[in-house]
């Protein structure tokens, strides 16, 4: 079975979980038993800061997302935009992994932002720190604006259809590789 991690890189609001939920749905519409999808939701756990140790030495919330990570064949990565980058929570979750610790595995990203000038924030800040962790990452983003999100409902059709195309090109890539 095909093990695929929705990760919420965003520790406070709700825009990234509800573009997470929806990937969720459309695993479940798409894939049923085949895949087993676990999400994780930064603004629920208490993650330490990364310090250099081996992933396995952390305990409590910071072990279960450094296990979880590690042990997953494809990741979907959900995450705000602030200041024009990556937020450090997010950062902080994959400094706990080795240099090579996405190696092998399939990466999309589901980008929320509150602006249209942001677009290119998964081109400069994302893409580069996954490809140097070894990461297959796709190639096509969902970009989200805020407009596109009232309270925790996506409104726009066009919106849920981009992030269902990137999930589901991300997991039919590592369904091909896993076989």
């Amino acid at each position: 079975m095909l093990k695929v991690v929705g990760l919420s890189g965003a520790v406070s609001g709700s825009q990234t979980l509800t573009t997470l939920r929806e990937v969720e749905k459309e695993v479940g519409r798409s894939y049923g038993t085949e895949v087993e999808f676990t999400l994780l939701d930064l603004r629920t756990l208490t993650v330490a800061f990364s310090d250099g140790r081996d992933y396995h030495e952390y305990e409590g919330d910071t072990a279960k997302v450094a296990t979880t990570l590690a042990e997953a064949d494809a990741l979907i990565i959900g995450a705000p935009v602030f200041q024009g980058g990556m937020p450090g929570a997010l950062k902080n979750v994959l400094d706990l992994l080795p240099e090579d610790g996405l190696k092998g595995k399939v990466v999309s990203l589901v980008i929320n932002a509150g602006s249209p000038r942001y677009f290119l924030a998964s081109e400069y800040q994302f893409k580069p720190i996954l490809a140097a962790m070894k990461a297959k990452v796709i190639t096509e983003v969902a970009f989200i604006e805020a407009r596109e999100i009232y309270r925790t409902e996506i409104i726009e059709d066009e919106t849920k259809q981009r992030i269902d195309r990137v999930t589901r090109q991300a997991i039919d890539y590592a369904l091909r590789i896993n076989q």
